[in-house]
């Protein structure tokens, strides 16, 4: 769980006369992530593509063309099928022909029908000038310019131009310029005239317009036709063309399978990763198939630093192990036969370590769909802790913290439900695991607070108006919002002490001494620092509610039976110790000073970043941030609803408690009165359009406060997790496991 699944680095080395047995049935188990061979070793060049796999690549491509053509989708696959090689020759080429005439007659009418439009949108404003076409061109002692612009301005230019003899013709905006003059276009720039090309045509350009109106029906309408036949194609062959695409997709990949393997004339040898625990099916499945003509090794299992060098490689049989005991199957070992290879004097080149193993995250089902949020950032290296569970265990919390609200939860568990059930996007469907998850603890804290969307009458009916914790937005319970904010901190602390707890444990491949130096001085500089400030060294100095006798956890307004953090044994260091000059110095100080010194000794360069200590942890403060603007938010839209009035510092809605707006100001005044709210109106009419105003503003309203929620809460914690968390420890670039094999959905071999 907090390691990806061990991997183990394997051999398939044969004779070249089982070699697409061989492929075939590696194909068909899917469990060989294959790696390229790179030519290093001596005699063995790179595999050359089965004999077809030309041709077979070039159907592939008709086949994908086609379906870009007729536009089909999974959902036209209809029922798995077997496609012969009769039918990839013979019913794919008659596809093929129908449906490239049909597009190609698609083309011309969608070109021709281009055209057309562009001629309509040509001749509109002839039609909307009403002149002959005829009469505005073919003159020789005459100009003619038609266009838009400005009629006066026009007038203007032509008079400047000492330009006598002229006349405009104008109608809805279009303007028809005749003048005697050889520069009638350079005149009219002046004017800002836009002129219109003037149509090669005779007559009336209504006329004309209708025409070509007419045209254009013809054209939508044979092109509609043509556009049903290839509806009627897709519907027609759609399915098999879903299915031989995945038919030649497999084939193709089988055939250029041995470009990735090392070979020599008569032999091959196919190395790559697979999950330990697997060797055993991927051998004893080859060894059905193909007998004593193929050797399958298990060379290692392989365990990684952080930089990807080898620092425990367990050999597994093989002659690159001389003297090692042949595994069995019980224990993941290897099933090995011994004829066919004339490479078995070149075993020696199975020592190859510069290949870095797949990834396959290990998670309960549960947990799984968070790999999605960690994958955002980068799939995690072999090497590397696997993040994912740790995600799990925050994130929940932080969103539901920030939210709280019974009724929020519900909608996002069920928002949840219908992404993980509903879509088979395998990302789709973890973010619904995601939401399902954030949303059970959003109302489970919704409950804590007393709180339904917005509304306090959870807690009325659950706690008797008393709910074990608020939020701390009303004024009675503002002291809520500075516990809220020291339990920021104090998530910020643990957050980021675990963080550096993984980098410690990630760091002893390297060695005791550099994991405390590398990742224990930031430990040490937290703990010092944020020590010192939640001392009584720093008490009439820090903020109250932080420490001594007014702190938040002592009884204001939670009582915990002492006096601030201080009387936690980890903050029992004494407050202060001589200095020189006879100051005093807290020893929490000194702890921060020894961090540093620390820092410095693994790296110099680092020790300028020494405050992210305190700029992190402080960055957790955005938590109780949000949830106070959220909880505003939704007190915001029942307020606008509902109305509310104010009495002993808390605050009350008037509808819900079923008092009127005069109840309220007749018994506590009109001071207490916040706003009286849509729906208390006096009168039947304004009844009326209150309900109706105030159930849109209700629904509405919330739905935004439940939108902005993902948008606010659920980017806030995910920001904590990604750059205050994955920051301490977490690099990523793991490459995906990738097994060589097919996943049918559309084809069967039955």
């Amino acid at each position: 769980m907090l390691r990806p699944e061990r991997m183990s680095r394997v051999s398939v080395t044969g004779s070249k006369a089982v070699m697409d047995d061989v492929i075939e049935t590696v194909h068909d188990l899917r469990l060989l992530h294959v790696t390229d061979y790179d030519g290093a070793w001596a005699g063995f060049d790179s595999g050359s593509p089965a004999e077809g796999a030309d041709a077979a690549s070039e159907k592939l491509v008709t086949v994908r063309s086609l379906q870009s053509i007729l536009g089909v989708e999974d959902e036209d696959a209809g029922p798995a099928r077997i496609v012969t090689e009769d039918a990839l020759e013979n019913e794919l080429e008659e596809i093929r022909t129908t449906v490239n005439d049909l597009d190609d007659q698609r083309s011309d009418l969608r070109d021709e029908l281009r055209a057309v439009e562009d001629r309509i949108s040509t001749m509109e404003p002839f039609a909307r000038l009403g002149i002959d076409l005829d009469l505005l061109q073919g003159y020789d002692s005459l100009s003619v310019a038609v266009g838009e612009g400005d009629e006066e301005r026009v007038r203007r230019a032509l008079a400047d131009a000492d330009v006598d003899d002229y006349r405009i013709d104008s109608a809805d905006g279009v303007l028809a310029v005749f003048a005697r003059t050889d520069d009638l276009d350079d005149i009219l720039v002046s004017a800002d005239f836009t002129g219109y090309a003037i149509p090669d045509a005779q007559g009336s350009p209504d006329e004309y317009l209708s025409e070509l109106e007419h045209e254009r029906e013809q054209l939508q309408s044979k092109l509609r036709t043509v556009d049903d036949r290839l509806e009627e194609q897709r519907l027609d062959v759609g399915g098999f063309l879903l299915a031989a695409e995945e038919t030649l997709a497999i084939d193709v990949e089988r055939r250029e399978a041995p470009l990735s393997f090392a070979t020599t004339e008569n032999a091959f040898v196919a190395e790559g990763w697979i999950p330990t625990t697997r060797f055993v099916d991927l051998a004893e499945g080859l060894y059905e198939e193909v007998g004593d003509h193929v050797e399958v090794d298990e060379l290692e299992r392989a365990q990684y630093d952080g930089e990807g060098k080898v620092i425990s490689r367990e050999e597994v049989g093989g002659r690159d192990a001389p003297g090692t005991p042949d595994p069995t199957a019980a224990d993941g070992g290897q099933v090995r036969a011994d004829g066919g290879s004339d490479v078995s004097a070149e075993r020696g080149v199975h020592g190859r370590t510069d290949t870095n193993p797949p990834v396959v995250q290990k998670n309960p089902s549960g947990v799984s769909p968070y790999e999605a949020l960690v994958q955002v950032i980068n799939r995690p290296k072999y090497s590397e802790i696997d993040p994912t569970i740790f995600v799990f265990l925050t994130f929940p919390i932080f969103f539901g913290l920030m939210i709280g609200d019974l009724g929020y939860g519900l909608l996002y568990i069920a928002l949840g439900w219908f992404l993980a059930t509903r879509f088979d996007s395998d990302v789709v469907k973890s973010l619904g695991g995601v939401g399902i998850f954030a949303g059970v603890f959003t109302a489970i804290f919704g409950i804590l607070y007393g709180e339904i969307f917005g509304l306090h009458v959870l807690g009325e009916v659950m706690f008797n108006g008393h709910p074990p914790f608020h939020k701390g937005l009303q004024p009675a319970y503002e002291e809520y919002a500075l516990l809220w904010l020291t339990v920021s901190v104090l998530f910020g602390i643990i957050h980021l002490a675990i963080g550096w707890i993984v980098d410690f444990y990630q760091h002893l491949d390297h060695g005791l001494g550099e994991a405390v130096l590398e990742s224990g001085s930031w430990l040490v500089m937290m703990f010092g620092l944020w020590g010192w400030i939640f001392s009584y060294a720093l008490e009439g100095t820090s903020p109250g509610f932080m420490v001594g006798e007014d702190s938040v956890f002592n009884g204001n307004p939670v009582d915990l039976g002492f006096t601030g953090l201080p009387a936690f044994d980890l903050f029992t260091i004494p407050g202060a110790l001589p200095f020189v000059g006879g100051t005093a110095i807290s020893a929490w100080i000194i702890v921060f000073l020894v961090g540093i010194v620390m820092l410095y000794m693994a790296s110099p360069i680092e020790v300028v970043e020494f405050l992210n200590v305190l700029v992190n942890v402080l960055s957790y403060t955005r938590l109780a941030a949000v949830l106070l603007a959220k909880a505003g938010m939704a007190f915001v839209v029942n307020l606008l609803v509902f109305g509310a009035y104010e009495h002993d510092g808390e605050w009350h809605f008037i509808f819900t408690e079923g008092y009127s707006v005069a109840e309220v100001t007749a018994e506590y005044g009109q001071e207490a009165l916040i706003f009286p709210g849509l729906v208390n109106g006096e009168g039947a009419v304004a009844v009326l359009l209150g309900a109706i105003g105030g159930i849109l503003l209700l629904v509405v309203g919330h739905a935004l406060v439940l939108v902005l929620g993902i948008t606010s809460a659920g980017l806030q914690a995910v920001r904590l997790e990604y750059v205050e968390f994955f920051g301490k420890f977490f690099e990523g670039g793991g490459e995906e496991y990738s097994p060589f094999g097919y996943e049918r959905h559309y084809t069967t071999e039955d």
